[in-house]
């Protein structure tokens, strides 16, 4: 039996919208364990002093931001698969193995970002946690792609939900693939991760009433 069967079999023996829910439940759960090992990385200072507590501070501050933009990261992937979720009612295709592969991402994510806040080889620490990056949001357009070809949402989902997720996905991809050449040219690299995506926020804002008018 090939396993595209049995994820077949699985959710036609399961109610409607049963597996699909225990499907959310369980990425829940895997992305706060994600988040709980960034947490168990973070280097406690030390000193016997207030100053030399404040100086670990600032000795480990690569530490303490890569786990304020993984935080943030993660946060943002969950967001938009539980907002994604909320319109799935079963589990069909390749949609469990996709989600499976995101999962992964999600728990690599800690390790990626004991990487990049390592010092020396700048340019190797960066691509490797950019391109993690950009294989969870490729598995989550891929996983779009599946709910939509499938029919496995409900009908009351808004008509205009795929098209946003598609357009702030795609601007992340963009976003992070755009970082990694610069990446080889300057450390200012991440605010590639901010700056694009605001970009493309402000030119849909101004596209949008034209395209009303």
């Amino acid at each position: 039996m090939s396993s595209a069967t049995s994820d077949q079999d699985i959710a036609a023996s399961e109610p409607r919208g049963f597996a699909a829910e225990r499907l959310t439940f369980f990425s829940d759960a895997v992305v706060a364990i994600a988040i709980t090992l960034l947490a168990l990385e973070l280097p406690v200072p030390e000193g016997p002093t207030s100053a030399e507590l404040l100086r670990s501070l600032g000795h480990n501050r690569s530490e303490y931001i890569s786990f304020l933009i993984s935080f943030a990261v993660i946060a943002a992937h969950w967001r938009a698969h539980h907002r994604l979720f909320h319109f799935v009612t079963t589990v069909r295709g390749g949609l469990l193995r996709v989600t499976f592969g995101w999962l992964l991402m999600m728990v690599l994510m800690p390790f990626a970002t004991r990487v990049i806040s390592e010092d020396g080889g700048f340019e190797f620490r960066f691509v490797f946690y950019a391109l993690v990056q950009i294989i969870a949001l490729v598995l989550f357009l891929v996983m779009i792609q599946q709910i939509r070809r499938h029919h496995l949402h409900r009908e009351s989902t808004p008509p205009e939900l795929f098209g946003e997720f598609y357009r702030g996905i795609g601007t992340m991809l963009v976003a992070f693939a755009v970082s990694i050449p610069v990446a080889f040219f300057t450390q200012w690299a991440y605010a590639c991760w901010i700056v694009i995506p605001v970009l493309g926020s402000l030119l849909f804002r101004l596209r949008r009433p034209a395209a009303r008018a």
